[in-house]
């Protein structure tokens, strides 16, 4: 008998349909007005009440799949997601990638598999926008549930908080040393020649050019988000993976205060007889807890910004939306874009002023990639962007005069 998942996976179905806000948002010109008018518009009174507003003439941007789609990478809700074609598909979760090496074995073979399309992808406009907007003074911050990397190479200069963690690397469940990607799949590639063989076998054929879900399964396979290609029926179970090298060559102590053992075959591969050295992609896999100093970080993120822009994101994990609502609770002024419904998304928009025209919330239902540069370059063209010094002045001196009112009268 088939065991159940260990837990639902919530929103796998379409969300309600957006209401455009403001109506003629629903082109790309009234689009890139409405955000211009959110982006520029005077910090929100009630912002300027609150002490603990680092900067409220800013925005800080909360991110999902949905950015990275143009640039070749799958998604989950969107409307080639994996929730919506491919409704077998369920994630690995923590527990039971720390409990099975049978599952593991699964795991790190389709990993295998797609990372080299994962690898080779790069940011797209989307992602260099947001970076102008940054240099242009109007974003302060972007909160990423994103762990393809693409923010921080887009933009090293403006910060990046990886909600999820990141593929770029592994790290081991024992020891928590890092461990590069790159080298980690190389390993992999000397473990498994026969997979190597047939990897460069797709490669070469071009199997693993296209995310197009129909093509794909004509070629025999199955794409999902993060790196993940299914081949159904292959022999996962002949798969091998390495062993963390810090514990081989150093076995550490339990926390129990036993000795842990490390032990792999004649060619490297971790074998079942051990009790660490086990190595798990750096991202928080379904079913495991965010850091606290991430959830800390992320917070404060919400915390220090006068506004909210959420692209690409559904916000259907409870990680994801539990910032929006935060922001919505504070009084920030929420915009959205994205393609499809957000979870929760009339809430944030029930006290708009009569007659808006974007400086009080925006709710677009297109695509980042067509939307954003356009931004950037009215932006520029109108001069309705300072300088970062120029606003965070102007910020200062109006949360200033506002906490001298508010002295005045305590």
């Amino acid at each position: 008998m088939k065991k159940p998942p260990f837990m639902r996976i919530p929103y796998t179905g379409p969300l309600p349909a957006p209401n455009i806000i403001p109506r003629n948002a629903n082109t790309i010109t009234g689009a890139t007005a409405a955000l211009s008018k959110f982006l520029t518009a005077p910090p929100s009174p009630r912002l300027l009440r609150q002490d603990d507003v680092a900067d409220p003439a800013s925005t800080v941007i909360l991110s999902g799949a949905g950015i990275s789609v143009a640039s070749g990478l799958a998604d989950y809700r969107g409307t080639n997601g994996t929730y919506r074609v491919n409704k077998t598909y369920r994630p690995i979760y923590y527990h039971e990638f720390l409990a099975n090496h049978e599952a593991r074995k699964r795991y790190w073979a389709r990993s295998f598999l797609g990372w080299t399309n994962l690898h080779k992808a790069r940011p797209n406009p989307a992602h260099y926008a947001i970076k102008h907007l940054g240099e242009l003074g109007l974003v302060r911050s972007v909160v990423t549930q994103n762990v393809d990397s693409f923010h921080s190479t887009a933009h090293p200069e403006l910060p990046t908080l990886e909600l999820h963690g990141y593929l770029r690397a592994l790290t081991c469940v024992t020891c928590h040393n890092d461990l590069p990607r790159e080298a980690f799949q190389e390993s992999l590639a000397r473990l498994n020649p026969a997979w190597a063989a047939f990897l460069l076998e797709a490669i070469e054929s071009g199997a693993l050019d296209t995310e197009n879900p129909d093509e794909r399964r004509a070629k025999g396979m199955k794409t999902n988000p993060d790196g993940d290609v299914d081949l159904p029926g292959a022999p996962y179970t002949t798969f091998r993976y390495p062993a963390c090298p810090h514990c081989l060559a150093n076995p550490p102590i339990a926390g129990d205060g036993t000795q842990t053992i490390v032990e792999v075959d004649e060619e490297g591969a971790w074998k079942s007889t051990s009790t660490a050295g086990i190595l798990k992609p750096a991202v928080v896999m379904f079913g495991e807890s965010i850091a606290s100093r991430v959830k800390e970080a992320a917070e404060q993120a919400i915390d220090g910004s006068g506004r909210l822009l959420i692209m690409g994101t559904s916000l259907a994990t409870y990680s994801a939306w539990r910032l929006a609502k935060r922001a919505n609770e504070r009084g920030m002024p929420i915009g959205i874009l994205n393609l499809g419904g957000v979870r929760g998304e009339d809430a944030f928009f029930q006290k708009l002023p009569m007659g808006q025209s974007g400086e009080s919330g925006v709710r677009i239902e297109l695509g980042t990639d067509k939307v954003l540069p356009g931004l950037v370059d009215q932006l520029r063209r109108t001069g309705l962007a300072q300088s970062k010094s120029q606003r965070s002045d102007a910020a200062h001196e109006e949360h200033s005069n506002s906490r001298v009112f508010k002295d005045m009268l305590s």
